[in-house]
């Protein structure tokens, strides 16, 4: 009878381990309005092929709008399917809706890092401006490429359905 007790009292505290773990994973992520703004944004369609000015990126910054949106080396990528990582309390959060460049050439997360002009990166050295291509080529490959950072005065371009649809069709 004694190893019964045993054996029911383990399993009890192994089915409560289990259900805090799963708490845990899956509780505290649906904070305020958490699930709702995942399937939300989950929802979207595909966004269109444009090209943003540093004020039209804020916009996407996942708290604003459910969409998120970064900067890399002066391209736009749709970042939204990693909103864990870059959405409002993502360890990334910081770089939505910004030009992330030099935050990660630097490995730096502060926001001071980020500038809120346009960055040139001009300052950076040869082996940050790697560090921001190898960036680059890791979001393409898993992020849509949804247009170009416009510097200060450049006029955005303008882009066809076809080129639009063929670009998407390459990337998956």
């Amino acid at each position: 009878a004694g190893g019964e007790m045993l054996l029911s009292v383990g399993l009890l505290a192994l089915a409560l381990l289990a259900a805090y773990r799963l708490y845990l994973r899956w509780g505290t992520r649906n904070g305020p309005g958490g699930a709702a703004r995942r399937g939300e944004a989950a929802a979207l369609p595909r966004m269109k092929r444009r090209d943003f000015s540093l004020e039209q990126l804020r916009e996407f910054d996942g708290a604003r709008n459910p969409r998120i949106l970064l900067a890399v080396n002066g391209k736009v990528f749709d970042v939204t399917k990693g909103s864990k990582f870059y959405g409002p309390e993502g360890p990334y959060g910081i770089f939505a809706g910004r030009d992330a460049s030099r935050g990660l050439a630097t490995f730096c997360l502060d926001k001071d890092a980020l500038r809120d002009e346009y960055d040139d990166l001009s300052d950076l050295n040869a082996v940050q401006m790697e560090s921001v291509r190898e960036w680059e080529m890791q979001f393409k490959e898993k992020y849509d490429y949804v247009g170009r950072l416009l510097k200060p005065g450049e006029e955005p371009s303008e882009y066809t359905d076809e080129e639009d649809t063929k670009d998407h069709t390459k990337q998956e």
